[in-house]
């Protein structure tokens, strides 16, 4: 039967043939995990089907032992219509009914547990789901000195929950697909249903439900190349979060953030270059502490872009430098031309970090001792390296790691070695030429129809000094213009 013809079947009366369809099309009785619990209820048949794993099993019992109680205590229920007494006698939140066996089988697939009785085309889909995972805690990512330690799990209904708990409005909408032939992966959109604006929600449900893939095992980073067309290019046109503050903050704004299931992360969009330089530590300190944060921010990610390109052209052209600065260059001689050593240098350290990523914890420790202590310092002794090499990598790696996403400071790094080596090969020419494809190139992009460097190209001044310096929470009235939001206003304009 092919999957357009088992789209239309509509659920079999007989019971006999929901089980052999079960068994034909989802492995029933192969699939260790796939379970059927057979009962009779005032002398008619009800299956159940569930997967083990997936479930409350203390719920599922005490669901079939209320059902079966009515065998000895409601007997002035004979004759009445069984269906319409099976559904009743179901004391939970959650039961809907369903029609088709294609809705049976991914609503069992999906956790959840199904009902059917014999003589009647309808089931009954209980939410008994249960997934293994972990409690909400702080993201590694993304911590704060002050603030909440909660953040977002694997779970989606949890995701939502946490979301919804800092934003009760009754606009707020949670819409739920499958997307994945196979995955049927679970994917939400929330948004302020009086604030963001219809046209944008309209195109990521269009983007969304255009998906056509087989899975989507590899969740958020999956959707966001399939909704914004990425191709190579390295800057991140969405931004990920597993803070729930900051998610409510932006559907507060008017963005709309999409919730994959199994993913402890969610997707801000749209997200403009600026969106990628600010963090929730930010808004914990006084807006004095917390504008000379950004700033030292902004600062780290200058320097891990053009901080070693400028060095390195100061090396080759000394009369760039005044006399005051002249002990900036190196100071020793080095048979290894400079840019082969920072190219070593830089390199070595994203081998560092790749490594940490897969050493197990107790050891990550050990290993840096080994790398900074032993590898740079030998380095330097042997001659590979000249001092000043290791001290200008190291301030671009710390550039790097200042930078709140991680996306970002991986396509940052990606620039400044293509940087050096444009230096390498025209000095000051190659410089001016590479800084200035740069910006071109971020003016250029664009995400969900908004320009990548907005505010400051289109230039909006007002809302340039949002992103210069953190203003107080009273003093932001105005929600961002770009999102075209339906309600201007935060707080009551005067």
């Amino acid at each position: 039967m092919s999957s357009e013809t088992a789209n239309m079947v509509t659920i079999y009366k007989d019971l006999k043939e929901i089980e052999q369809y079960m068994k034909n099309r989802v492995g029933l009785g192969k699939s260790f995990d796939l379970g059927i619990r057979k009962i009779k209820v005032l002398h008619h048949e009800v299956n159940f089907y569930y997967v083990n794993g997936l479930c409350d099993s203390a719920l599922i019992v005490q669901l079939i032992e209320h059902l079966l109680f009515l065998n000895d205590t409601d007997r002035e229920l004979q004759g009445k219509n069984i269906f319409e007494v099976v559904e009743n006698q179901f004391v939970h939140q959650s039961v809907q009914p369903i029609s088709k066996m294609d809705e049976l089988v991914d609503q069992v697939l999906s956790g959840l547990m199904v009902a059917v009785v014999n003589g009647y085309d309808t089931g009954l889909a209980i939410d008994v789901r249960s997934y293994p995972g972990r409690m909400p805690q702080e993201p590694d990512t993304e911590k704060v000195v002050r603030g909440a330690r909660d953040g977002f799990v694997e779970n989606i209904i949890v995701n939502t929950a946490i979301t919804r708990r800092r934003i009760r409005d009754e606009r707020l909408r949670f819409e739920i697909m499958k997307v994945g032939e196979r995955s049927k992966t679970d994917i939400a959109i929330g948004y302020l249903e009086d604030v963001a604006d219809p046209d944008l929600v309209d195109i990521i449900k269009k983007e969304l439900k255009a998906i056509e893939a087989d899975g989507i095992t590899m969740a958020d980073k999956t959707i966001e190349e399939f909704l914004l067309k990425q191709s190579y290019n390295p800057y991140p046109l969405v931004r990920y979060t597993e803070r729930a503050d900051v998610a409510a903050t932006h559907i507060m704004e008017g963005h709309v953030i999409i919730y994959v299931d199994t993913s402890p992360s969610v997707i801000i969009t749209p997200a403009t270059f600026f969106h990628h330089l600010q963090h929730a530590e930010e808004y914990r300190q006084a807006p004095v502490v917390g504008t000379f944060i950004r700033w030292m921010r902004f600062f780290g990610v200058f320097a891990s872009l053009f901080f070693l390109p400028l060095w390195f052209l100061v090396t080759m052209e000394p009369s760039l430098l005044p006399e005051n600065l002249a002990f900036i260059g190196p100071n020793e001689r080095t048979n290894i031309p400079i840019v082969v050593q920072l190219f070593i240098a830089d390199l070595g350290l994203e081998f560092l970090r790749i490594a940490a990523i897969h050493t197990p914890t107790p050891l990550s420790t050990a290993m840096g001792l080994v790398a900074a202590v032993m590898i740079g310092q030998i380095a330097i002794d042997v001659g590979l390296f000249v001092p000043e090499v290791i001290l200008y990598v190291s301030v671009a790696a710390i550039g790097n790691f200042a930078t709140p996403s991680y996306e970002l400071g991986i396509a940052n790094k990606l620039v400044r070695l293509l940087m050096l080596i444009l230096v390498a090969i025209f000095h000051t020419p190659g410089f001016i030429i590479g800084s200035t494809l740069y910006i071109l190139y971020l003016v250029n992009l664009r995400t969900l129809n908004v320009p990548y460097l907005w505010p400051l190209i289109p230039f909006y001044p007002k809302a340039l000094t949002h992103i210069i310096l953190r203003r107080t929470v009273p003093g932001s009235k105005v929600r961002p213009t770009h999102l075209h939001p339906q309600d201007r206003y935060k707080q009551p304009s005067e």
